[in-house]
């Protein structure tokens, strides 16, 4: 971003909307907005204790199996679908109504099949994330020169060693991007999953501190989980561009 002819850095917005926070709490006007000052103190007052740490480990482990899940499904669906035109048209209309429904509404669906507990959090994770990671996955197959698919099949690959050495690094900046919407969408899902069917890890410490109005202490929390939903997608961006090579490879 450009302001009169100088070039102003992102992290100036963030600066500034925390001056503005800082200033809207310091003036009182409502309690569920505290100063930003206080926010940070109480986060660093709050983040080592135990109750933290249970309730992030917690929440840590349904996010990441359920990512490893959506990420283990989604993919080779992704795959398929973009290399046959059956698997396509029976998928594609599934994963673009999924993809476009208000998933929230299907979480009592999978309380009620799988109970409250761990299960439904992992699979309401996978629900929020696999189907852009299959989608991206599909266009990022679609998008490999037909030569290259020829050239494997010159050479005698099977379809096992296509998928793993051609298929999958050639369609990897497009893997990569929908994994990247997918983790920032699990953080959504696990979040939902904790506060709708069981009140654990995080998802406790907001009803925690809503109901008790320690807002100090509720805003503490939700910075610290921004900042780790903004560091995972930033370091997989950052893989992104790091495998743009297999991109401009494919011709």
């Amino acid at each position: 971003m450009t302001l009169f002819g100088h070039r102003i850095p992102m992290v100036a917005s963030l600066l500034l909307w925390a001056i503005l926070w800082e200033i809207v709490g310091q003036l009182g006007i409502t309690i569920l907005l505290p100063p930003l000052s206080a926010v940070l103190v109480r986060m660093v007052e709050i983040v080592p204790t135990q109750t933290f740490m249970s309730a992030l480990g917690v929440t840590a482990y349904a996010f990441v199996i359920g990512n490893v899940i959506a990420i283990g499904v989604g993919v080779p669906l992704g795959i398929l679908m973009g290399r046959s035109v059956i698997a396509d048209r029976i998928f594609l209309p599934w994963v673009n109504l999924f993809l476009s429904a208000p998933l929230t509404a299907l979480v009592p669906v999978i309380m009620v099949l799988f109970g409250l507990g761990q299960t439904t959090i992992i699979l309401t994770v996978v629900l929020f994330a696999i189907w852009i990671i299959v989608l991206d996955s599909r266009a990022g197959v679609r998008s490999i020169s037909p030569s290259l698919v020829e050239m494997a099949h010159s050479f005698g690959a099977s379809r096992w060693q296509a998928f793993r050495r051609i298929y999958i690094w050639a369609a990897l900046p497009e893997i990569l991007a929908g994994i990247r919407l997918g983790v920032i969408r699990a953080v959504k899902g696990v979040i939902i999953g904790q506060l709708l069917v069981s009140i654990v890890g995080f998802g406790a410490l907001f009803k925690l501190y809503g109901s008790r109005f320690l807002m100090e202490h509720f805003w503490a929390a939700l910075i610290v989980l921004f900042a780790l939903a903004f560091i995972l997608a930033e370091s997989l961006a950052w893989l992104e561009r790091r495998v743009d090579f297999y991109a401009a490879s494919r011709g």
